[in-house]
């Protein structure tokens, strides 16, 4: 029998591979891993295709999930982009949100999170952000009539015409759906760090979650991604590296770990270390041995 992890007020876990079935695949990893939540894929990261989810995967997953006291997310196809000037591609990027919405109140997912998105073409911006408009409230409206997962926006970690990728720019990206209480957000450490934070400057942290806390509420904010970076501050790349081997640095990550703006808020990890199976354990046993007590 699985043990059941005990409360904090920080769970953190991974990233999880589901390939093979989600209960079957997803459950033992987190127990080896030692997560106390997991993010898991539900279609293609990299492809259209939405499959309908196999209902006894689900229900197993569900069940596991509460009965080792795991909260679970969903990470959309990194093909959304509801920003793009290609009308495919943002009709693709809605059915696509919709589908992850639909699987995460099969699966009892608290979130859904999505990349910001890009205009492409300086000449898009103003009709991008309509788009955004236009495609969430829909999906938002119905989400919480429902009572199911939030939608969470995640900023990109800049370049091109990103829609978001300072952690200021949410401001504008929320605007655009009237602040609607469904939106919440998903902050990443390694994406702040390319959109130029300096996370790793003494205070770093802190004053970039001060600011994001500053310009989303104090509500907002869902889940956390902690992964270190492979390339300098301000890079425009995302490069994730494991905690406290990239640019980012382990001290970064202890306040993350203190600061009191993210109590109660799921942090995981997306680091490359999970392409060794077991490897998120080390990230986890980072973070867990940089989080206060209980």
């Amino acid at each position: 029998m699985p043990v059941t992890r005990p409360s904090t007020s920080r769970p953190i876990g991974s990233h999880t591979p589901t390939s093979g079935g989600l209960a079957r695949a997803a459950l033992p990893y987190a127990d080896a891993a030692g997560s106390e939540v997991v993010q898991v894929y539900v279609s293609n990261s990299r492809g259209w295709a939405l499959p309908a989810g196999d209902p006894a995967q689900d229900q197993a997953f569900r069940a596991g999930c509460a009965e080792r006291g795991l909260s679970s997310f969903i990470h959309a196809s990194l093909l959304v982009n509801l920003g793009s000037p290609t009308p495919a591609t943002v009709q693709r990027s809605t059915e696509t949100l919709a589908h992850a919405l639909r699987r995460g109140t099969a699966i009892g997912a608290q979130g859904i999170v999505f990349h910001a998105g890009s205009a492409v073409d300086a000449g898009h911006v103003d009709a991008a952000m309509r788009q955004v408009r236009e495609a969430l409230l829909p999906l938002l409206d119905a989400a919480a009539a429902e009572g199911g997962p939030r939608l969470l926006v995640e900023p990109s970690a800049g370049g091109g015409r990103s829609l978001a990728s300072r952690v200021e720019q949410l401001g504008p990206y929320l605007d655009a759906v009237d602040r609607h209480p469904w939106l919440g957000v998903c902050f990443d450490t390694c994406h702040a760090w390319a959109a130029g934070h300096d996370l790793a400057a003494e205070g770093g942290m802190t004053a970039t979650l001060d600011t994001l806390l500053a310009t989303i509420g104090p509500d907002r904010l869902r889940l956390v991604h902690a992964n270190d970076s492979r390339d300098l501050c301000g890079s425009t790349r995302d490069r994730h590296e494991t905690i406290g081997k990239g640019s980012i640095g382990e001290p970064a990550f202890a306040e993350l770990m203190t600061y009191p703006g993210i109590d109660g808020i799921p942090v995981v990890v997306e680091t490359p270390s999970g392409e060794k199976h077991l490897g998120h354990a080390a990230d986890i046993a980072v973070l867990k041995r940089l989080r206060p007590p209980s």
